[in-house]
Order: C-alpha cells, then structure tokens, then sequence
C-alpha cells in the first residue's frame, strides 16, 4: 500500500513530466518513466536528449 507521501511524489511528478514534455516537444512518457532505483538513469538520458547539464536539468524540474 502507497503512503500519502508516496501518492503526492506520484501526482507532483505526473505534473513535471507533463511540463517538461511542453517544453521539450521530444520528450515521451519512456523518456519521463521514474522506476524506483534507476533516477540516475533517467536523468543521464534525459540530459542527453534535451541538451542540458545535470545542474540545468535540476533547475528546470525544480522550478516546476
């Protein structure tokens, strides 16, 4: 069963990724999918494809 924290990381990155694709037309959900333990993954590939550093990266999921 999924705690309330848990819950509202789920809805809080349901809405970033839904920004981020806005602003990076070539993002898909495969690009976005967060699997428990692989985060470094992602976002290695999420910097890749959008042309981003780590650090620029950061900033833009923050700022959502």
């Amino acid at each position: 069963m999924k705690t309330s924290k848990e819950s509202t990381a789920k809805v809080n990155w349901d809405d970033q990724k839904e920004r981020l694709k806005e602003q990076f037309s070539g993002l898909t959900d495969n690009d976005l999918y967060f699997e428990q333990g692989k985060m470094e993954d992602m976002l290695e590939n999420l910097q890749h494809k959008i042309g981003k550093t780590r650090h620029e990266l950061h900033l833009l999921i923050a700022k959502h």
